[in-house]
This record gives C-alpha cells, sequence and structure tokens, in this order.
C-alpha cells in the first residue's frame, strides 16, 4: 500500500498508527490502575469492580498485541491473519466471568451474614501486627 502513497502520506498514516497505540496504552495503563486501586479496598463490590476493570484491560492489552488493520481471520492476499491474540481474548473473557461470579457469590454471602460490604480486620493478623511493631520491627 505505501507504494502508492507519497512520502508525506506514509508520514501522516503512520503518525495516526504511533497515536492510535498511545491511546490504547494510556487506556491500558488507565484500566490497570483504576483497577488495583479498586481492588485494594476493603468494600468487596469495588474489589468486584476491580477485577471486572484489570480484566478489561487484559482484553485491552492482548487485543493491542494482534496486527493492526488486518481482519482477524483471513488477511490481504489470503493470508491468514494470527488467531492467537482473539483465542487468548476468549479465554480471558471465560476465566474473568468466572472469578467475577465466585466474587458477586462471595460478597452476596457476605451481606447475607453481616449485613455490611466492607470487611473487619482479621483478629489474628491485628495481634501478629501488634507483636511486630512491640517488637520494634514494625518501621
Amino acid at each position: 500500500m505505501s507504494q502508492f502513497l507519497s512520502g508525506s502520506a506514509v508520514a501522516e498514516v503512520s503518525a495516526h498508527a504511533l497515536s492510535s497505540n498511545v491511546v490504547i496504552a494510556v487506556a491500558i495503563g488507565v484500566l490497570f490502575s483504576c483497577g488495583v486501586y479498586l481492588l485494594v479496598s476493603k468494600n468487596l463490590i469495588r474489589v468486584l469492580l476491580g477485577f471486572l476493570l484489570v480484566g478489561h484491560g487484559t482484553n485491552l492489552l492482548l487485543l493491542s498485541s494482534g496486527t493492526l488493520g488486518k481482519p482477524p481471520i483471513v488477511g490481504e492476499d489470503g493470508e491468514l491473519a494470527d488467531p492467537l491474540p482473539q483465542a487468548f481474548i476468549l479465554t480471558s473473557i471465560v476465566i474473568t466471568l468466572a472469578v467475577v461470579t465466585f466474587l458477586l457469590a462471595m460478597a452476596y454471602r457476605n451481606y447475607r451474614l453481616t449485613k455490611d460490604t466492607e470487611l473487619d480486620d482479621d483478629p489474628d493478623d491485628v495481634a501478629v501486627a501488634a507483636r511486630t511493631e512491640a517488637a520494634g520491627g514494625g518501621e
């Protein structure tokens, strides 16, 4: 295709591809960072949403690893495009759905038992932290 374009048109096409790659990279970074921020919360609903964001970031990362501009099955001139990124994305979607279902069931069970979506501190962890701090290793 570049044989039919002038030098400025090729530069414009490559600059557009570069800017779209930057946008995808920034979107992946935002999804991962927001997801990890929500994952470290004590609220189970936030943990669930954080896992969903990390899953979407993973899907976008796998999608960006494929070739740009080619059809997913049959490429130009009868060449086959690499189907591996699509297979990885489908696998990631299934795994994310299974884990989200488990987390949703766990959050529902916790809410039914405690009527609260926040997780309490484990008494054993609090005791270990107190002993470590008293021994001078808490810094």
